[in-house]
């Protein structure tokens, strides 16, 4: 039932979103070329999606986060069409490394370059949490992703980084849209971010990206929130692969309660199109 409601939702929606997008010049993507509805139950489709485990910072995860990442159903599965991205209080030890936190995060097994993404999810409200929607540049030689064991060969942020969608963890109300990149002009690294105050951001939201040779557009709901020139010195002209977390602490996750037990990010479908 849900893939037949999919089907004439995607067509109503691409005519609404059409004639938006034409008023805003944007391109239009109508060619869906990846995706998942999460119209089954268990487990996460494996052809699909990666669940990334090996931790990329001698032992940890970048940015001072607190949990490790599993392969275990109880961190991500799908029950009821919703893919269920879940933070567990738990003391766990994975490649000698102790932590007081379990979760996932998920690669897609598909890059491309330059399109359209649209994610709706539905964001944690926990302080201390910190859920992603975000892709990398294919070619980052980074240990233990998709991708990267096949084709890596630079390092980040050499290889680009596109956040779609970053929550803060201390005030859930702030979402974060970010470019990440090494500025070949400077040869420094760079960022380019802009910070939105979003009230319902705890409820389902479809988070966009449209990505062309020419320029990035952030979307909310079928509405920009922010743009930027692809130019010349920024690495955004490789193919990039989608990612999906939920991190415990950090920069941008902050103090995590000592009442915390679980927590979750609902994700009701991704869809890329070209």
């Amino acid at each position: 039932m849900k893939q037949k409601i999919f089907y004439c939702l995607v067509f109503i929606l691409l005519i609404s979103c059409n004639h938006e997008i034409k008023e805003k010049n944007l391109p239009v993507y109508e060619k869906l070329v990846w995706g998942d509805e999460f119209d089954y139950e268990g487990k996460v489709d494996s052809t699909l999606w990666h669940l990334q485990t090996i931790p990329i910072d001698n032992g940890s995860w970048a940015n001072n986060e607190l949990q490790h990442y599993t392969e275990n159903i109880k961190n991500s599965y799908v029950k009821d069409g919703l893919l269920n991205i879940v933070a567990v209080k738990e003391e766990i030890e994975m490649y000698n490394s102790f932590k007081n936190f379990s979760s996932a995060r998920l690669n897609s097994k598909f890059d491309f370059r330059y399109g359209r993404i649209d994610v709706k999810a539905k964001l944690p409200v926990t302080e201390g949490t910190w859920p992603a929607i975000w892709t990398l540049g294919s070619n980052i030689d980074e240990v233990g992703n998709y991708l990267g064991d096949n084709k890596g060969e630079i390092p980040w942020p050499f290889c680009g980084e596109i956040d779609i969608m970053e929550q803060n963890g201390w005030n859930k109300s702030n979402l974060y849209n970010v470019l990440h990149f090494q500025n070949s002009l400077t040869n420094k690294k760079d960022e380019i971010k802009k910070i939105s105050n979003v009230s319902n951001s705890n409820d389902f939201n479809v988070y966009s990206l449209v990505w062309t040779e020419e320029n990035i557009f952030w979307l909310l709901n079928n509405k920009i929130t922010f743009e930027q020139k692809n130019t010349d010195f920024m690495p955004f002209d490789n193919n990039h692969y989608l990612l999906l977390n939920l991190a415990i602490g950090g920069i941008l996750g902050g103090e995590v309660s000592e009442s915390f037990l679980e927590e979750k990010m609902l994700v009701d479908y991704v869809r890329i199109y070209q």
